[in-house]
């Protein structure tokens, strides 16, 4: 019986030994990918996350200079941060916030191009599409109407149509277009939700063309 078992065990150990001079190496290559991929997946987390963490604390530096009002350093810190770490949105972050301080210490120039960044770089619909708003009010600002108005028709965030057909009603008003920014507001008007307070300031820039909005009418009613 134990010569059996012997013979047995020879007879599956050649027949081992053929399949893997057979297969062998496919195995090899298979295994290797395959550890080589969920090696490589944890690199690349690891990564993503040394990234983030590096990029936070780069944010928070830059986050504390504009909370001082040190504009050429939130400028500096923007500056490093959009080239290290420009894939994250940390740096879309800090272009917005960047944008602001310097665009409040009379570093227009300078706003115009942290947002310019922002809008051309953002991964996010979102950020991209806050960042061409507030461009447009800066060069709206500088008299620069038609590069206002570019920087708002490539604003496209759903979210966001009411303010930027506001703004685009405040730069056809800039050009002395008085019916194209009338249109413009009214767009805005309705694109607004009623319960938003800055709905009442388009109403007010409608009335002021004399195309006050028709009251709704349940308020209608109820002044009766």
């Amino acid at each position: 019986m134990a010569n059996s078992l012997d013979l047995q065990e020879q007879e599956q150990l050649d027949e081992l030994k053929a399949f893997w001079k057979q297969y062998g190496n496919l195995i090899t290559w298979v295994l290797t990918a395959g550890l080589l991929a969920f090696a490589g997946w944890n690199a690349w987390g690891w990564y993503q996350r040394d990234q983030a963490t590096k990029a936070s604390a780069m944010f928070d530096e830059l986050d504390k200079a504009a909370v001082a009002g040190d504009a050429d350093k939130a400028g500096r810190v923007f500056g490093d941060l959009k080239d290290r770490f420009g894939r994250t949105a940390f740096a879309q972050q800090g272009g917005l916030l960047a944008a602001r301080v310097q665009y409040d210490k009379g570093q227009a120039d300078a706003a115009k191009a942290s947002l310019g960044w922002v809008a051309d770089n953002a991964a996010e619909d979102e950020y991209r599409s806050i960042a061409r708003l507030r461009l447009a009010g800066l060069l709206l600002d500088a008299k620069q109407y038609d590069a206002a108005l570019k920087a708002l028709d490539a604003a496209t965030g759903k979210e966001f149509a009411g303010l930027v057909a506001d703004r685009r009603g405040d730069v056809l008003l800039a050009q002395g277009k008085r019916d194209e920014a009338k249109a413009a507001y009214q767009a805005a008007y309705q694109a607004m939700n009623d319960k938003i307070d800055y709905r009442r300031l388009v109403e007010a820039k409608l009335t002021a063309l004399g195309a006050a909005p028709a009251p709704a009418a349940g308020a209608t009613g109820a002044a009766k």
